[in-house]
């Protein structure tokens, strides 16, 4: 009995965790319920610390900094993964590369610190607050790169590592502040702030311990990276656009309070979104070296099955347990959160499943077609906002975020099937799971 039992484990076990592909999922899974447990606790603490409003300014300096470092980067944390997937000799280069983008954006911080000194009325934040707002652009730009290359040369584990030990420092840093009631907007951010410069040091010398060679600028390399980056770029930089301007909008619409209750429905739908991020992000290196399309292909068609099975049970546990989570854990006075949380959700779906399955296309060198499409349905997502959330307020943002990522999932959908499928009808026969791949 205990040998059959022993047994149907040890076959269990190597399905879930056959390859390292798989291995490398099921770790970087366990390690972002980690990050998300301790992203959620942080964000529990600044939120019954600073209240709505200044859970709201807090979520703003974020967002535009966040902005900033997608805006930055140039596609470059997409090309660096797609080269030192496919050579891992590229590695110095790569390096001195991104130190080089940072040093220009810490520049460009600057310039862009004067303006909105010089028309204050533009800024959605200001005095100290702004400041740590424009530092965290070049400081998440090099955390982005840097980790970026760690998943291209394969170092998940120290990815791993990294991610989960920053969101611990910010945590710790928060509760100090909190327990000696020190904790003002522009303190609880700078603290976040110096959490991500110390992941960053850490990425930083974790890959020199990799790479055989000093870090070295080279304009060739650059050259060929920034090919394939602008397209990765422009699709990055307006597909965050997409998930995220709608914070923006709100606050100049609503105030910094309805964007308080707002950013607390993204924060959770982000982390219902934690699955499918994972496997699109140790999917696309893997999918990049492959060189057999019907390998692709099969590879492709698994992770997508696995993430719609998972997702949806995920989607409909979250809705429905969202009051009490938020309730618990916030207080209730952010209970007008609940409803836009429920309303993002079946957009959530199809976007994690959208996230998977654009893989194939980008391990190709990022069509442009799907290029054209983020750009649309971001200016989609904006159009339609300036009219929805004057009047169905926050619910009316959520509604629209949800309608313009189930057209982008329609839209990858289509060009998956036809690039992949029509043609070739014999691989639209999806493959049987196994333990074997």
């Amino acid at each position: 009995m205990k040998a059959g039992i022993s047994a149907a484990s040890a076959q269990l076990w190597r399905i879930a965790a056959g390859t390292e592909l798989r291995r490398n999922v099921l770790e970087t899974y366990g390690t972002r319920v980690v990050v998300i447990l301790v992203t959620f606790a942080t964000a529990v603490v600044i939120a019954r610390e600073l209240g709505p409003t200044g859970r709201g300014l807090y979520a703003v300096a974020a967002t535009l900094g966040a902005i900033g470092a997608q805006f930055g980067n140039m596609g470059l944390h997409a090309s660096n993964i797609y080269y030192v997937a496919k050579d891992r000799a590229l590695l110095p280069a790569l390096i001195g590369n991104t130190l080089a983008v940072v040093l220009v954006a810490c520049g460009v911080a600057a310039l862009c610190g004067i303006g909105f000194v010089l028309w204050p009325k533009v800024s959605p934040v200001h005095g100290t607050l702004l400041l740590l707002a424009l530092a965290s652009v070049p400081a998440g730009l090099a955390y982005l790169l840097t980790q970026g290359l760690l998943l291209g040369v394969n170092e998940v584990r120290a990815y791993n590592n990294i991610e989960c030990g920053g969101k611990l420092i910010a945590l710790g840093l928060i509760c100090i502040l909190a327990l000696v009631n020190g904790g003002t907007v522009a303190l609880f951010f700078g603290a976040t702030l110096l959490s991500v410069v110390v992941t960053f040091l850490w990425s930083l010398l974790r890959l020199r311990r990799v790479s055989t060679e000093s870090p070295k600028l080279s304009w060739t390399v650059f050259r060929h990276s920034i090919g394939i980056g602008v397209k990765a770029y422009t699709i990055a930089f307006f597909g965050f656009l997409l998930l995220r301007i709608d914070l923006l909008m709100v606050k100049y619409m609503l105030g910094a309070t309805e964007a308080g209750y707002y950013s607390i429905s993204q924060v959770l739908a982000e982390n219902t979104m934690m699955f499918p991020v994972v496997v699109g992000l140790l999917l696309f290196p893997k999918l990049s070296a492959l060189k057999e399309r019907e390998e692709k292909l099969r590879l492709a068609n698994k992770a997508v099955l696995v993430t719609a099975a998972l997702m949806l049970p995920a989607v409909l546990i979250a809705t429905f347990a969202a009051a009490p989570i938020i309730s618990i854990a916030f207080g209730r006075n952010f209970l007008p959160a609940v409803s836009p949380f429920a309303w993002l959700m079946p957009g959530t779906y199809f976007l994690g499943i959208e996230t998977v399955m654009v893989q194939l296309l980008n391990s190709e060198g990022f069509p442009p077609i799907i290029v054209l499409a983020w750009i649309a349905d971001a200016m989609i997502n904006v159009a339609l906002n300036f009219w929805a959330i004057p009047r169905y307020g926050i619910t009316g943002a959520s509604i629209v975020s949800s309608v313009c990522y189930f057209l982008m999932f329609l839209v990858v959908s289509a060009v998956v099937w036809k690039r992949n499928y029509a043609r070739h009808p014999s691989a639209a026969c999806l493959p049987k799971l196994s333990a074997e791949t």
